[in-house]
């Protein structure tokens, strides 16, 4: 009887119907697939980096989902739901300090609005930094900050295309890029106007390498800027362009030294390069600042530390990943916000710069039975 009465009390419960599905706009791999003329497996391997594809598929692919407007599901749930909150860094390389304490800024300023970080870095190879921008889109992030401003036109496209907010840094754009950072160029002129003023007319130069670094080209145009307003040139032979690390600055620094007439002074790209350049005059007992002298660019930590401290420019570096956060944030909520922010860039006087070392008149030969005076200064190697 009690299962009739549930049989019967089920039956009167009306039936309620399922809502329609509704029909999802999106587009989806297959539909990729047929207008790449390629199969659905193919669409995932090119757009998600996963196995060999050739050239053409890929081009055909990337073509075909720019086209149709394909976005993967991770960005799709970042759609939906008008938010991902997470932001991306691109950077050349994370060995850089200044880039890792840049970066370390930005992620403070972010986490405090309830954003996330993705980091990622190019090595300098501006096809890297396309598919870092493609894949940090894919995950749906709502801002990303780049450093430098030459790139491929198709970084700025695909991020205006996307709508995605964008800011270079470590550099002050001169067109309407929005940018958070410096003058490289005029930095460096005021640093070469240092030494010029103390005297030096040899100066030699430690470059970093200027190929898709537009900060390193706009420092070595500095220096020759300041050259060249002193009738001066740089010679080629003094000078040399090397990768951001200590041991190209001590065999770079080698180098100089073996030329003739060797330079007075030395400017060296960043830190890295004029730390590796005093090791080397250590190693072959060269007196800085009085055999020669030595300046850098960055103003990091060990600047201050190492003797003779180093003559430097201050970059701050952590200001410049605030502010960048700063103006990501205003764009992605829709404030107001500067679209261009120089931050200062200060000349560090320390040790290891001073006047040139004073030519010393001829004297009459000594006689044999004459003693020299005992010299203060260590006499410097010709390894």
């Amino acid at each position: 009887m009690r299962d009739r009465r549930r049989d019967r009390t089920q039956a009167a419960k009306p039936l309620r119907k399922r809502a329609p599905r509704r029909q999802s706009n999106r587009v989806k791999v297959e539909d990729v697939a047929q207008a790449a003329g390629v199969s659905g497996a193919t669409v995932s391997r090119a757009l998600n980096n996963a196995g060999f594809v050739s050239a053409e598929i890929l081009r055909r692919v990337r073509e075909a989902a720019d086209r149709l407007g394909y976005v993967p599901h991770g960005a799709a749930r970042a759609l939906a739901s008008q938010r991902s909150r997470a932001i991306g860094a691109i950077v050349p390389t994370l060995e850089n300090t200044n880039f890792a304490i840049g970066a370390e800024a930005v992620q403070r300023r972010i986490l405090q609005a309830g954003y996330n970080l993705l980091v990622a870095s190019t090595g300098y190879e501006p096809s890297r930094e396309l598919l870092h921008v493609q894949e940090f889109a894919a995950h749906g992030v709502d801002g990303i900050m780049l450093v430098g401003t030459h790139r491929d036109p198709a970084v700025v496209q695909f991020l205006k295309s996307r709508k995605i907010p964008y800011v270079a840094t470590w550099v002050l754009a001169d067109d309407d890029t929005p940018s958070v950072g410096f003058d490289n160029a005029a930095a460096a002129r005021r640093l070469a106007s240092h030494l010029l003023d103390l005297g030096h007319r040899q100066i030699g130069v430690i470059a970093g390498l200027s190929r898709n670094n537009d900060r390193a080209a706009a420092r070595l145009e500095g220096i020759r800027q300041a050259l060249a307003e002193r009738d001066l040139a740089l010679p080629q032979e003094l000078l040399i362009e090397r990768p951001y690390r200590i041991v190209e600055g001590q065999f770079a620094m080698r180098a100089l030294m073996a030329t003739s007439p060797r330079p007075t002074a030395v400017i060296c790209g960043n830190d890295q390069l004029a730390f590796g350049a005093l090791l080397e005059c250590g190693r072959q007992g060269i007196l800085v600042p009085r055999g020669v002298s030595v300046a850098g660019f960055d103003d990091l930590e060990f600047a201050s530390q190492i003797r003779p401290s180093l003559t430097t420019l201050h970059v701050p570096a952590e200001e410049i990943g605030l502010r960048a956060a700063e103006y990501l944030l205003a764009r992605i909520e829709n404030r107001p916000v500067a679209s261009q922010t120089e931050v200062p860039v200060n000349l560090i006087i320390r040790e290891s710069t001073a006047p040139p070392p004073t030519p010393q008149p001829m004297s009459e030969p000594r006689s044999a039975n004459e003693s020299r005076p005992a010299s203060r200064e260590t006499a410097l190697s010709t390894e």
